[in-house]
């Protein structure tokens, strides 16, 4: 008789365990087929002229020199859900860790939006109840009138969402105000699939393990931990080195260019 224990066979009156198929064992080979395991991932296509061309063009924005009258800035949302403890957590103390209940209430969702300026070492989050194109457009106003009232253009890096675009300008601001909010922008767009290229993302990551990594149930209180966020990692002036190049693109990722 045999016996699946966790992944792996006991023989009946013996302790030994039997290399089964999830058996973590000495000399796995990386070739190995694991089809209880996978990944999610955001593959990029093949051969496809438009995401190089976005790709391309990314990376020689990222390859400027710093100007003050013209920061490249980079931008990103996303989704976050307050949630408040189902039952008080149990503090930690000695000998023990501290825990809580997997259980939790739903206090409705938000959206994050952040801001970064890589090559200054500068972040602006701010949680917004809505991610409409009159929130976008809000905080593209605060950008240009707020954060770079002095700057001829600020060249704007995002991805492609059906908000981010000057048209939210003219839906959330008269046509004169819109135009000229709009005459301050360089636009360029991550290519779909492509959300590694935008720095703005890779913040919003670091932002999640540093400051999102509890349950907060309330808007303001996460704007407050938000803040508190910002104001260090603009203090520490973290400036963003990105290496990546296009002569690295055309090498490393050349299953992305259309052969001629």
């Amino acid at each position: 008789m045999v016996a699946a224990v966790a992944g792996e066979a006991r023989c009946a009156g013996r302790g030994h365990p039997r290399p089964g198929p999830l058996h973590h064992r000495t000399g796995l080979k990386k070739t190995e087929l694991r089809p209880h395991l996978k990944k999610c991932w955001t593959i990029p296509p093949r051969a496809n002229a438009q995401f190089a061309a976005r790709m391309e063009d990314v990376l020689a924005v990222y390859a400027r020199s710093y100007d003050p009258a013209r920061p490249v800035v980079c931008m990103d949302e996303k989704p976050y859900q307050l949630l408040a403890h189902a039952r008080a957590p149990i503090p930690a103390r000695p000998g023990q860790d501290a825990r809580e209940d997997s259980e939790y209430v739903r206090h409705g969702t938000c959206s994050i939006f952040c801001w970064v300026e890589p090559l200054a070492g500068w972040r602006r989050v701010q949680a917004l109840p809505r991610r409409t194109r009159i929130d976008w457009a809000a905080q593209v106003k605060q950008i240009l009138t707020v954060d770079y009232p002095d700057a001829d253009t600020v060249v704007l890096v995002m991805d492609n969402l059906n908000t981010h675009g000057i048209g939210s300008l003219y839906e959330a601001f008269e046509p004169a105000e819109a135009f000229a909010l709009a005459q301050r922008l360089e636009i360029h767009h991550t290519p779909k699939h492509g959300s590694w290229l935008n720095i703005a993302e890779i913040e919003l990551s670091a932002l999640t393990r540093q400051c999102l990594d509890r349950r907060i149930d309330d808007i303001d209180v996460l704007n407050t931990e938000l803040a508190a966020w910002q104001q260090a990692t603009n203090t520490d002036q973290r400036q963003v080195d990105w290496h990546f190049t296009t002569s690295d693109a055309r090498i490393k990722l050349r299953h992305l260019y259309p052969t001629s």
